[in-house]
C-alpha cells in the first residue's frame, strides 16, 4: 500500500479557519495528542504512542516525497516504553521527538490531518492510501488544496524546516 500525501504549513488562524469548515463539511474521524519518536538510521524508522495505541512504522523513499511506502505494526498502548527500551538495546538513537495535537476527517475521498506540532507549526495534510494510482492520486489533493485554497508547501521549504527543528528541538519543545 502506497500512502500518498501533499501537505501545507498554515498560520493557527487559518487552522482555526479550517477546522470550522471540515468539522461542518466532513466526517470527523478522531483528535489525537501524538509523540512520535524518529530513529537516526538509514531507513525512516518511528515509534508513536498516542491516545488508541502505540506503533513502529517504516516509510520507504524519501522524506517529504509525494508518495511513499509505509509499513506498520500496532500495538498496545502501555507497550510504547517496550519499544522505546527494544530500540535503545538496538543501539538506535532518538534523533527527534514530535508532540502533536492532531484531528482527522474524511473528506471527498481523502483523510485530512490538521495539525499542531510543539516547536514546528500547524500543517494541513491531504492523503489517500492507494495501490496502485499514485498519480491519480496526487492529482486529485492538488485539486483539494485548489479547492480550499491553500497552496502546497514546496517540498525544500519541508526540508529546511525539518532539519532546523532536527538540529534545535530539544529548545523548541
Amino acid at each position: 500500500m502506497k500512502e500518498v500525501e501533499l501537505r501545507a504549513f498554515i498560520t493557527p488562524e487559518k487552522y482555526e479557519e479550517l477546522k470550522i469548515f471540515f468539522d461542518a463539511n466532513a466526517e470527523f474521524v478522531k483528535e489525537d495528542e501524538q509523540e512520535t519518536h524518529y530513529f537516526d538510521c538509514a531507513e525512516d524508522l518511528r515509534i508513536q504512542k498516542n491516545n488508541y495505541y502505540c506503533k513502529v512504522w517504516m516509510k520507504k523513499g524519501e522524506l517529504h516525497d509525494d508518495s511513499r511506502e509505509e509499513t506498520e505494526i500496532i500495538f498496545s498502548k502501555d507497550e510504547f516504553l517496550k519499544l522505546e527500551s527494544l530500540f535503545k538495546a538496538l543501539n538506535y538513537n532518538v534523533s527527534i521527538k514530535w508532540f502533536r495535537n492532531r484531528k482527522e476527517y474524511k473528506w471527498i475521498g481523502a483523510s485530512v490531518m490538521l495539525d499542531c506540532t510543539k516547536g514546528y507549526g500547524c500543517i494541513i495534510e491531504l492523503e489517500i492510501l492507494t495501490e496502485d494510482e499514485e498519480e491519480e492520486s496526487v492529482k486529485k489533493l492538488k485539486l483539494l488544496f485548489e479547492e480550499l485554497k491553500i497552496p502546497i508547501t514546496p517540498k525544500e521549504v519541508f526540508n529546511e524546516k525539518y532539519e532546523y527543528y532536527k538540529n534545535n528541538w530539544k529548545k523548541l519543545i
